[in-house]
């Protein structure tokens, strides 16, 4: 059976780069009046002839997010359990060669980030690891999910990618989700950040979301590093993939995230600066191929930001995260993978969203089981 692989495959970077960079005004008016749009509406909502539209894309994505999602917007919380890491990462703070304490949660620490998170009132929760399989496998990550899986309505992981069995396995024991970040589709500028270590498998990380599928999970997130490489591009290649996904297993649910290269200890500055008006453009562009698609925005973005781009297609958010294992609790003083922008506590972030006139959701249904 082909995988998306297959379908990469028949793409030249180059050449879709220019022919985003050749859409026309006519095109992207084109995109705007019609009811369903394909990936070619899609390069020209993301090419640089849509900046001048970029009022009329905000007003289309926000009726179409109300129409299928309501005044709703669900809240979640990252949770990272270890920093451990096997990989060279040349933009994250977690990569091996970076000389910082190393820590991995055990039982009892779990326990007390879980009951901070649960006073603050989240029923969502992501958990978060590098990339170390000796020391946060899959045995952790099981034990992990069994130990809060009664706590939690949804439990989703943000770890290294896995084997189709392995996440079976983590599915029978209460997982509902997996995010899974190619940081970019272009192959030549994905070994360059990616030089040793697991990570480095290009094809092994692309195909993760074909495992998921197979595998039955009930939703994937999808999303790119922008700023490793031009944000037009990589944008549209994660929507191909999102499309394969959504045609290919057409029975799970997907997620779309945004996250723009942060500075970390020693960190990467990017090669393609993507502004927030770009960030705005991105988004809605993605409403308006799906309006089903899930949209998450995580704390790495401002606050300014954040209070204008939750009425504008944005489905999910986080507040108050922290990046580092044991942050809430246990050990805030710890090394961060990257540095947040919004550092309002959840009760401010609830108000803000309630204050914009929408209903903030802890819990849309449930995923648990004693």
């Amino acid at each position: 059976m082909s995988t998306f692989k297959t379908l990469l495959n028949q793409y030249n970077w180059n050449d879709t780069l220019q022919s985003i960079y050749a859409k026309t005004e006519n095109d992207v008016l084109q995109a705007l009046g019609k009811s369903t749009r394909d990936l070619e509406d899609f390069k020209a909502l993301v090419s640089p002839a849509a900046a001048p539209y970029l009022e009329d894309m905000a007003q289309l994505s926000q009726q179409i997010t109300k129409k299928r999602f309501g005044n709703t917007i669900q809240m979640y919380a990252p949770m990272y359990l270890s920093n451990e890491c096997q990989n060279i990462c040349t933009y994250c703070g977690f990569s091996m060669t970076n000389k910082i304490p190393r820590r991995t949660l055990n039982d009892a620490e779990i326990l007390k980030e879980t009951a901070f998170l649960k006073s603050k009132g989240y029923d969502h929760i992501l958990l978060v690891t590098g990339e170390a399989n000796r020391t946060v496998g899959v045995e952790y990550l099981k034990h992990a999910i069994q130990l809060i899986r009664s706590q939690f309505s949804n439990i989703t992981i943000e770890v290294q990618p896995l084997d189709q069995d392995e996440y079976e396995l983590l599915i029978a024991h209460g997982l509902y989700a997996v995010l899974v970040y190619q940081e970019t589709y272009h192959r030549d500028e994905y070994k360059k950040h990616h030089p040793k270590g697991k990570k480095s498998n290009f094809d092994y990380r692309l195909e993760t979301p074909d495992r998921l599928g197979k595998a039955g999970i009930h939703k994937i997130g999808l999303g790119s590093l922008y700023g490793l490489e031009d944000w037009r591009a990589d944008s549209f290649f994660t929507a191909l993939h999102f499309k394969y996904l959504q045609k290919t297993y057409w029975k799970t649910k997907y997620s779309m995230s945004f996250p723009r290269l942060r500075p970390f200890s020693g960190g990467l500055e990017p090669k393609v600066e993507m502004t927030d008006r770009d960030l705005v453009q991105l988004i809605c562009a993605y409403r308006l191929l799906d309006e089903d698609l899930e949209l998450s925005m995580s704390t790495r973005e401002s606050e300014l930001f954040r209070d204008h781009i939750v009425n504008l297609g944005i489905t999910s958010i986080s507040a108050e995260s922290k990046t580092n294992p044991g942050g809430y609790v246990v050990e805030k003083q710890s090394l961060e993978q990257f540095e947040i922008s919004d550092e309002r506590p959840t009760e401010v972030v609830a108000e803000m969203l309630k204050s914009k006139g929408l209903e903030v959701v802890w819990k849309d249904w449930a995923n648990n089981w004693q």
